[in-house]
């Protein structure tokens, strides 16, 4: 099979290479999906780079998220799984074969059931984006007519906590940086959307009954959020993209608000499988759509990782 792999880390036009390698067989436990579409997220970037340290067996095939049919299953997986059109999730968590191939193996409770009303590329979008999102917004209980804040609502995982939190029955607000991210969020359903920019931003999110914040840049964004808070609301930390954030523990002890901090791979699996459990009932609903995305080819992977790193609009996607 064809696939895209790296043996070091390090700049994607310096390690990323295509070539053909033997295709997998499913273990126990495993399916094997053909890959219809390969989704690129920042983790896989991040990875890649070296950034997220990990032991290369020999190889790595990148993406934990894409999209496809099942066409072999292993030892103690339903047979009738074979031919079922599924998104799959962390495939390259533990795994050398992630998504970036013509074939991918996978846990087989990581390939989730694509519904008929879901594109193969919307099924790529997934994955690490909508359940990160589900965890910030759920892990604690409803959200329904609670106000939210997004930060970053444009992103990958800003668009998703927009999408599932007004299917949730929440008033949405977010931020954004420019217009054309701001086009993105309104799109997706954010009842108020405002640049964070502007030196009314403060102003007009003050006194909003905010509970929650999804938040992507904590040491950015910390002093709008103390002071929009309200005692007992809550910022779910999800990325680590700039410096760490210095907290101050009067102000915050003064709010009292709580922070928690959360990464896919490490949080309770009760509150992950649920979290899974609600982006499927919302994809059913048809309350996750498309975003705006880029489709591109295997050949073409370093230069769509770059794209990611330069903090691209749109998702990006390997068409296989």
């Amino acid at each position: 099979m064809r696939a895209a792999l790296f043996e070091q880390t390090g700049p994607a036009e310096q390690v990323l290479q295509v070539k053909e390698v033997t295709t997998p067989e499913p273990g126990p436990g495993q399916v094997r999906v053909k890959i219809a579409f390969s989704g690129i997220n920042p983790t896989d970037v991040k990875t890649r780079g070296g950034k997220v340290p990990m032991v290369i067996n020999e190889f790595q095939i990148p993406h934990h998220d894409g999209s496809g049919v099942i066409d072999a299953v292993g030892e103690g997986v339903d047979t009738n799984r074979i031919g079922e059109r599924v998104w799959v999730m962390l495939a390259a968590s533990g795994n050398r074969y992630g998504t970036a191939a013509q074939y991918c193996l996978v846990k087989n409770e990581f390939a989730r059931t694509l519904p008929d009303n879901a594109s193969l590329e919307l099924g790529a979008t997934l994955g690490v984006p909508a359940v990160t999102a589900a965890y910030c917004l759920f892990a604690d209980g409803p959200i329904a007519g609670e106000s939210v804040l997004v930060s970053g609502g444009a992103g990958a995982v800003g668009r998703a906590a927009v999408q599932l939190a007004k299917w949730a029955g929440a008033r949405v607000f977010t931020t954004v940086s420019n217009d054309d991210k701001a086009e993105v969020a309104k799109a997706a359903g954010a009842d108020i959307v405002i640049n964070y920019t502007n030196p009314s931003a403060i102003d007009r999110l003050k006194n909003q009954g905010i509970s929650r914040i999804v938040e992507v840049n904590l040491a950015a964004n910390l002093e709008l959020d103390l002071a929009i808070s309200q005692p007992g609301m809550k910022i779910v930390s999800y990325a680590a993209d700039a410096e760490d954030p210095i907290l101050p523990r009067r102000a915050l002890m003064t709010a009292c608000i709580t922070i928690e901090f959360m990464m896919l791979y490490n949080v309770q699996q009760e509150k992950f499988w649920k979290s899974v459990e609600l982006v499927e009932q919302a994809l059913a609903a048809g309350a996750l759509t498309e975003p705006p995305m880029h489709i591109t080819q295997l050949n073409e992977i370093a230069a769509a990782h770059q794209q990611i790193e330069a903090g691209s609009a749109s998702r990006v996607l390997i068409a296989l």
